[in-house]
């Protein structure tokens, strides 16, 4: 017996780390973009493609990746993807021309779309119902941590070794994991009996999510009425359509849109949505504050944002408890009105505002991010049967990523707007506390007592098995 747990919180270690390296490339770039411009002579549309194509990658491959672990073996889809992920990010540190390294990104989230989907299911599976729900609070406690870390880890790694190893830093770090995993990690997938994937939607979906993410992110620069705009978004649109058609008529769609007819799924994937709105273009904005209001640069950079990643990380085992005493709907609405009240003290922000309310403002915003990230994928886990677990966490994390997309794409937009830099971030932070007040009254809409009593009990991990 003792083996057989030794065994599981092995696998839990290898697929911790691989899992964490995911998490912290979409926040590790934030900090080292003031670096990589000045090396590779990127204006901040380039940069802002550099972290936003990460994002698109990983909105239009989640959900798909989810299905492939399901259906074809969850370690060897991990597997495989972690390898990938490898090989991005070896070439990401190599680039020399910044469109090399946009390329390099966009493979690096494609891949890192596997390592949020397939770590998630194998750590359910691995453990018994007693223990699920302690294994996946600490699994996600480590996702935030490596959310939380990555800006800090960015600004040590700028300032003692460059930039380049924001990327190479992956490398022996996998090499790691992958020697952990093979001998502990046991194979899993779906017990639905399907054993294909919807190929024409797969295409439509990869085809239009980064089409409307980029047009939306470029259409300022281009022209919100250029022929390369009005395409991509057109045609994302039309892709995206095209998939809900294809999907709703397939036998084995990659969204089940069954999935959606839940008030408790939809609100956790409101809550991702709303999460990945706010900390993508807040933490696109902070270093540049930082930067050119206080001159501040690499480690200074990540020191200042410390009140923020430290509140995460200390918070975020104690989030995984509460959970369990109290159901995620308290936690999910405090950690919204949090992120409105640090957008709202972050909109009063110039470049002589004093230390203080620069250290509260981003101490609020990593309690909200804390209280929102942990419990909004346990909500969405214990939404489904045990079957569909990949399924969910990716619709989950495709939400999650298409609100960080669609949030540093319209924040830019406003933030580019203006002259002025102080007025830009005030405009892109008063954006930030309407969605989260319009994220709160939307989850507590969606989950008041009586409806969640009448779909789901609010006691997230005890009800995954079997419930539907």
């Amino acid at each position: 017996m003792s083996g057989a747990s030794d065994r599981r919180w092995w696998a839990f270690a290898g697929v911790g780390i691989i899992s964490f390296l995911g998490c912290i490339d979409l926040t590790i770039v934030n900090t080292a973009a003031p670096a990589i411009g000045d090396d590779l002579k990127a204006d901040v549309t380039r940069l802002q493609l550099v972290v936003n194509v990460f994002i698109a990658a990983l909105s239009a491959f989640m959900v798909t990746m989810g299905r492939l672990a399901d259906v074809h073996g969850r370690r060897r889809v991990l597997y495989a993807g972690t390898v990938v992920f490898g090989l991005a990010s070896l070439g990401a540190g190599l680039a020399t021309d910044v469109w090399w390294l946009i390329g390099f990104r966009f493979v690096q989230g494609a891949a890192c779309a596997v390592l949020y989907t397939s770590t998630g299911a194998i750590v359910s599976n691995a453990f018994p119902e007693a223990e699920r729900g302690k294994a996946i609070g600490a699994l996600y406690g480590v996702n935030g941590l490596g959310l939380a870390i990555g800006p800090v880890l960015g600004g040590l790694l700028v300032g003692w070794a460059g930039w380049r190893w924001v990327f190479w830093l992956n490398v022996p770090l996998i090499v790691v994991a992958l020697a952990i995993c093979f001998p502990s990690v046991r194979e899993s997938r779906s017990d639905e009996g399907a054993t294909r994937v919807d190929w024409p939607g797969l295409a439509l979906l990869t085809a239009g999510l980064p089409a409307v993410v980029l047009g939306l992110s470029l259409g300022d620069t281009w022209g919100w009425g250029s022929p390369a705009t009005l395409g991509l978004i057109g045609g994302g649109v039309a892709a995206l359509a095209a998939f809900v058609l294809v999907e709703r008529a397939s036998d084995h769609p990659i969204i089940d849109f069954g999935l959606f007819a839940g008030p408790r799924f939809v609100s956790a994937i409101t809550a991702d949505f709303g999460l990945a709105f706010f900390y993508c273009l807040a933490f696109f904005l902070m270093p540049i504050y930082l930067t050119e209001a206080r001159g501040h640069t690499g480690l200074a950079i990540g020191l200042s944002l410390l009140p923020c990643t430290a509140v995460v990380a200390a918070l975020s085992p104690v989030v995984g408890r509460l959970a369990d005493r109290w159901g995620t709907r308290p936690l999910l609405l405090g950690g919204f009105a949090a992120f409105a009240v640090s957008a709202l003290l972050q909109s009063a922000f110039s470049p002589a505002t004093g230390l203080p309310l620069i250290v509260v403002a981003f101490a609020v915003m990593g309690a909200g991010w804390a209280l929102v990230l942990g419990p909004a994928t346990v909500t969405a886990l214990s939404a489904v049967p045990e079957r569909m677990a990949g399924l969910a966490v990716g619709s989950s994390w495709t939400f999650h990523n298409l609100g960080g997309a669609l949030g540093l794409a319209a924040g830019m937009v406003l933030y580019r707007a203006h002259h002025d830099l102080t007025d830009g971030y005030r405009a892109a932070m008063w954006l930030l506390a309407a969605v989260s007040l319009l994220t709160l009254a939307a989850i507590a809409a969606l989950t008041r007592p009586r409806v969640a009593v009448a779909a789901l009990p609010d006691r997230p991990l005890q009800a995954t098995k079997g419930s539907s």
